[in-house]
């Protein structure tokens, strides 16, 4: 047997992972997707195929007594022409549930936006690298390693100086959260921060996140892939990108919305199913998208375009989207008691805007994401809460 300070090479497989919906073996290793390859086979863009395959929510999970972790990968990172790069992706390493150490992975491939308005890119290779922890505690102890939510992350291999054992079921329900580009974590700065992950940690559940950065648009694909999940939980954020992608009129929007529902009822009729609407965002409260860009003071922001005069013609905005949705599922809990909705202003609203305005009028800074995450933890998952454990 190898002693305990010799390395041990550890392949990554699918038992060790957790938060993921599928996997891709990869000529560097695996590939952990948060779409199943019948849903990816359908994808119309390039921005939901790389949203997908960021490992929002996804951890290496496993038992072991070692005191040095290395774990290699083959990162793929977004950047903007004509924008400085992001900082690397962080790796957060907790220990029996709690943050213990970060890294991160230098190198790696290149995917290049060259227009945010189209989204064509262009993509450079570039070499593998490791995340290292070292100087841990001695002794048994439950290790997460969760990936960077912005990086596509092939996994190679797990390198320890101790044998690694495929960590116990922790027992706990799996919640299965579907949204847009604040759900994946944008602007967050490390994967456990996202508010998502901050919710399900106050929860004590088991976090699958299928939060799509831009691509929460009520494709049948992703409903589907919530219908064909496990999950003791569900939640669904939608509004945001319908809006801001100008993607549909309210006479498309009504109707997209039930089949959404009722497809995930196909596979999950009784099991707990909340709605949430967007949180606050006033560049879109009452002015119809499509969203654009701006740039005019120095740093990016973004700003409706559309004519809030169109209402009547039947575009959309956050305040028509948030009255239809409360409709919508008043309309159907009538027969479907298991189904609630949450207004997503309770999470963030002008209150919270006072006090963590968002950076690019759209999307919270690390300290949104903690009162969202916070304020959901005590709304869902609370006392008397849709997701509140429930005793007999």
């Amino acid at each position: 047997m190898t002693a305990e300070h010799d390395t041990i090479t550890t392949p990554v497989t699918a038992d060790i992972l957790r938060g993921f919906v599928d996997v891709e073996a990869t000529a560097q290793g695996l590939l952990p997707h948060r779409l199943p390859a019948r849903a990816r086979r359908q994808i119309p863009d390039d921005q939901l195929a790389v949203a997908e395959a960021q490992p929002s929510g996804v951890r290496l999970a496993f038992r072991t007594r070692a005191t040095r972790i290395e774990l290699d990968t083959l990162p793929t990172k977004r950047v903007y022409r004509g924008f400085p790069a992001p900082a690397d992706g962080v790796y957060d390493l907790l220990i029996d549930g709690r943050l213990a150490a970060q890294a991160t992975v230098a190198g790696g491939n290149v995917h290049t936006i060259t227009d945010m308005v189209t989204q064509s890119s262009e993509l450079s290779e570039g070499p593998a690298g490791t995340a290292r922890f070292a100087d841990l505690p001695a002794g048994d102890k439950d290790i997460e390693i969760w990936l960077p939510h912005t990086e596509i992350t092939e996994l190679i291999a797990l390198r320890t100086d101790a044998p690694v054992e495929r960590a116990p079921d922790s027992g706990r329900r799996v919640w299965v959260h579907h949204g847009s580009s604040i759900s994946h974590g944008s602007n967050a700065t490390h994967p456990t921060a996202i508010w998502p992950a901050l919710a399900a940690a106050l929860g004590e559940v088991e976090l699958v996140n299928m939060g799509f950065g831009g691509s929460a648009l009520l494709d049948p694909f992703t409903a589907r892939a919530i219908r064909d999940t496990p999950a003791d939980l569900i939640s669904v954020k939608v509004g945001i990108n319908v809006v801001n992608a100008d993607a549909m009129r309210l006479r498309a929007f009504i109707p997209a919305v039930h089949g959404f529902l009722d497809t995930i009822r196909e596979g999950r009729p009784t099991t707990p199913l909340l709605v949430v609407s967007p949180i606050l965002c006033p560049v879109q409260e009452d002015t119809p998208g499509p969203l654009a860009p701006d740039f005019a003071g120095g740093t990016l922001r973004f700003r409706a375009t559309g004519d809030p005069a169109e209402r009547a013609a039947g575009r959309l905005t956050l305040n028509v989207i948030r009255d239809e949705l409360a409709r919508i599922v008043a309309q159907r809990a009538a027969d479907d008691p298991n189904l609630h909705y949450l207004d997503g202003r309770d999470l963030y609203g002008e209150r919270d805007y006072a006090e963590f305005p968002l950076p690019d009028e759209v999307h919270p800074d690390p300290a949104g994401h903690r009162r969202i995450g916070e304020n959901f933890g005590r709304l869902a998952f609370g006392e008397g809460g849709p997701f509140a454990t429930r005793t007999r």
